[in-house]
């Protein structure tokens, strides 16, 4: 039965604290065949004062941000077409891949691009899985179905896709996109 101790400073709020065991617990169980029930994580919390580094007291540093909420956040944006709201959570030099095409970096060219393809297109999620990325990014994946009208009003849904975020300092760096809306829509 694996235990895990975790040393933090205080300051961090119950939520991030939440995110911390979660992401010990699976650490943990990338390596070790163990049921989460089977896994302990204790955080102990000290004050700053008590904590020094180069004989300076240190403060801890701020959370990170969600990087599956960021996501959640900037898909529902796309869907809804807030298009200035999905803008705000995008980093400078931004870009996205979709199959078939050169990369894209505004969302004004996703949509004149995605305009002749179809009228609107809705995502069903399966799953979010992020990660730490080798630098500083939190990679998050997302997977389900797609749903929507072909330009003609036919209604298609069912469509599977991958999208693939890297996230920097809150903000959305690059997204991949996989999906079989192309062969579908060659089969129709």
């Amino acid at each position: 039965m694996p235990i895990v101790e975790l040393h933090l400073l205080k300051g961090y709020g119950s939520e991030e604290k939440r995110r911390l065991h979660e992401a010990l617990t699976d650490a943990v169980r990338l390596v070790v065949p163990a049921g989460p029930d089977a896994i302990t994580v204790m955080v102990h919390e000290m004050e700053s004062e008590n904590y020094s580094r180069g004989g300076k007291h240190r403060s801890g540093a701020a959370a990170l941000p969600d990087p599956v909420d960021i996501v959640r956040r900037f898909l529902a944006a796309m869907e809804a077409r807030e298009v200035d709201r999905a803008e705000s959570m995008l980093a400078a030099g931004f870009s996205m891949r979709f199959p078939g095409t050169k990369p894209m970096n505004t969302l004004a060219e996703l949509l004149d691009w995605a305009r002749p393809r179809y009228r609107f297109v809705r995502k069903t999620y399966d799953g979010f899985d992020a990660m730490q990325g080798p630098d500083r990014a939190a990679i998050v994946y997302c997977r389900g179905t797609l749903s929507g009208e072909w330009p003609d009003g036919t209604p298609f849904d069912g469509i599977r896709f991958i999208d693939r975020f890297e996230i920097e300092a809150g903000r959305i760096t690059r997204q991949d996109v996989w999906n079989d809306i192309a062969e579908v829509r060659a089969q129709a």
